[in-house]
């Protein structure tokens, strides 16, 4: 696999940070997720729960393996230590200050391991003025401009559905430490360890794309525009006799293509629809005449008409119809792993395919603590040392 060999040491918890390092887990990595005795992450309790294990949980905790440590004790502070000498990345994502206030500071980490990469993973970043501000995806959607541009003009703000800074921020943290390994493996003379960071404010406003560029352009807000395109048209949902329709018509070609499709050609003969600009201006005449075409036929019927015209196009689908998409089965978008003594747990797939090194499910989500023993034996603690540990409350 394509991290083989690599290990990470997790201290994080909830999304953000869990995400990335299931990514790398994904690839192979030997991530050993680090979580306080007694309770863990969080997350093992919240969402839906099947037979004792949240499948939220399972779904973003696969490929790891669980390490009781109770990081406020001197000796919890030194089993992270010996596992910090033999690992290659240590993932964080509390706020920031506090790794170095835990007497884990940049000094520290490279004494302990001079080509350690330290990814972090926090809200606003680790310098400025919102630095140590706390912060949740709502936070960061509503504070990166993303909000303010989704909804319908003339209507309040939207927040979009899943937690999409945490998501964003969890790929950029494990992008960010892929590019920090490689690096690390080009520099044979001396120490090749570094810092990489990653936050939910700041990946959110990186996907801003022609929203941003309008606006550093023109110095003005965009609009909220809903299911609209902000500078394209037609480009949005139609009502079909049975359900909606979604089209992305992205360029004149693609314009003609579908209103030829839809027998609508001569539309673009009258001055109102001749250009992009024109249509965009007036977007709801060119809508309507769109509309009440669509509403002709059904869904289903359009979907292969417009597709045979190669125009792009989509039925907007329920969660509930998207895994039983034979598109989504065929490409393995959804897994079944085995929790031994608790059942299988359906999870999403793996979105990126490599063909030579490719992602497995190696493990299921762990117990908490279930490799305890397992990993502190890998460092060469004996079982009585183990075991004192454990009668400490330690691990």
């Amino acid at each position: 696999m394509a991290l083989s060999g690599i290990r990470v040491v997790d201290l994080t918890r909830i999304l953000a940070g869990p995400f990335c390092t299931m990514l790398l887990a994904d690839m192979g990595a030997d991530v050993i997720k680090i979580e306080s005795p007694g309770g863990g992450d969080p997350v093992r309790n919240q969402g839906a729960m099947k037979h004792g294990v949240s499948w939220y949980f399972a779904q973003f905790n696969r490929n790891k393996r669980s390490l009781t440590l109770d990081l406020r004790s001197a000796e919890g502070k030194a089993v992270l230590a010996d596992l910090i000498r033999g690992a290659d990345v240590l993932v964080e994502n509390y706020r920031p200050g506090v790794l170095d206030e835990m007497g884990f500071d940049q000094a520290r980490r490279d004494a302990l391991n001079p080509n350690l990469v330290t990814t972090s993973v926090n809200g606003f970043g680790s310098t400025g003025p919102y630095a140590q501000r706390p912060a949740f995806d709502f936070i960061a959607q509503a504070m990166s401009g993303f909000m303010a541009v989704n909804g319908r003009e003339g209507e309040p703000p939207m927040r979009a559905a899943p937690p999409l800074s945490d998501l964003v921020a969890g790929l950029y943290a494990a992008f960010g430490t892929v590019c920090a390994l490689m690096a690390r493996g080009r520099l044979a003379d001396g120490a090749a360890g570094q810092r990489v960071e990653a936050s939910l404010n700041n990946g959110l406003v990186s996907l801003m794309a022609y929203l941003s560029a309008e606006c550093l352009a023109g110095g003005t807000d965009p609009k909220r525009t809903g299911n609209d395109h902000p500078i394209m048209s037609p480009y949005g949902l139609y009502r079909a006799a049975d359900g909606e329709i979604a089209v992305a018509a992205s360029h004149d070609g693609i314009v003609e293509r579908f209103l030829g499709a839809i027998d609508l050609l001569e539309l673009l003969e009258r001055p109102e629809y001749a250009t992009n600009a024109d249509r965009f201006e007036n977007r709801a005449g060119i809508d309507a005449e769109i509309e009440a075409r669509i509403g002709l036929d059904t869904v289903e019927a359009w979907i292969e008409r417009l597709n045979g015209a190669g125009v792009p196009c989509g039925r907007v689908q329920p969660l509930t119809e998207v895994f039983e998409d034979p598109q989504i089965q065929a490409q393995e978008m959804v897994l079944e792993i085995d929790h031994p003594g608790r059942g299988p747990v359906k999870v999403t797939g793996f979105p990126v395919k490599l063909d030579g090194t490719p992602c497995q499910v190696r493990l299921p989500a762990p117990e908490l603590g279930g490799h305890t023993g397992e990993v502190l034996g890998e460092l060469g603690y004996d079982a009585p040392r183990i075991d004192a540990l454990r009668a400490r409350g330690v691990v």
